[in-house]
């Protein structure tokens, strides 16, 4: 089995993936204080997936404030995390071609991304494939950021398989 690490990161908070690549199900999630998942990277096992990628910024000409800029230093020492763990480079992927991919626009916002997502693995199911907790579905747990990180995820694997 083969494992992906996406991460959907914030300027204080990240969301945050690991999926089995073949069945593109979730293995772990969270989303939480940038700090912690950093320590996670670092020492616990989110940092062993074989295959790991970073959503980045990207500039579309407009003027942008201190919390992008602090997001970008975030993703450079969740990259530095993983190279130091795993010795490779994690990929950067913009949102764009992530929404591309998913929503066949790059119009799509996240809840179109989530609806797509939905659509793909847990059409038909109720509560938009979360379950409950008795009967956990797809996307059970899956809160914010989380839905980003694993659409990043999910667009990683697709891409990876066409190669």
């Amino acid at each position: 089995m083969s494992r992906l690490l996406a991460i959907d990161p914030g300027n204080r908070e990240s969301g945050w993936v690991v999926i089995d690549v073949a069945s593109r199900q979730s293995l772990a999630h969270g989303k939480g204080l940038n700090d912690n998942v950093l320590r996670s990277l670092q020492h616990a096992p989110i940092g062993d997936a074989e295959f790991a990628v970073i959503e980045m910024v990207a500039s579309y000409g407009m003027a942008v404030g201190a919390d992008v800029f602090e997001t970008c230093v975030w993703i450079g020492r969740f990259r530095q995390a993983l190279m130091d763990r795993t010795g490779r480079l994690p990929d950067l992927v913009t949102r764009r071609p992530i929404k591309l991919h998913h929503c066949h626009s790059a119009k799509a916002n996240d809840a179109n991304l989530r609806q797509a997502l939905v659509d793909r693995f847990a059409l038909g199911q109720p509560n938009h494939g979360k379950g409950t907790k008795a009967d956990p579905g797809w996307f059970y747990g899956f809160r914010a950021d989380i839905w980003q990180a694993y659409a990043l995820a999910v667009y990683a694997a697709d891409i990876a398989e066409e190669v």
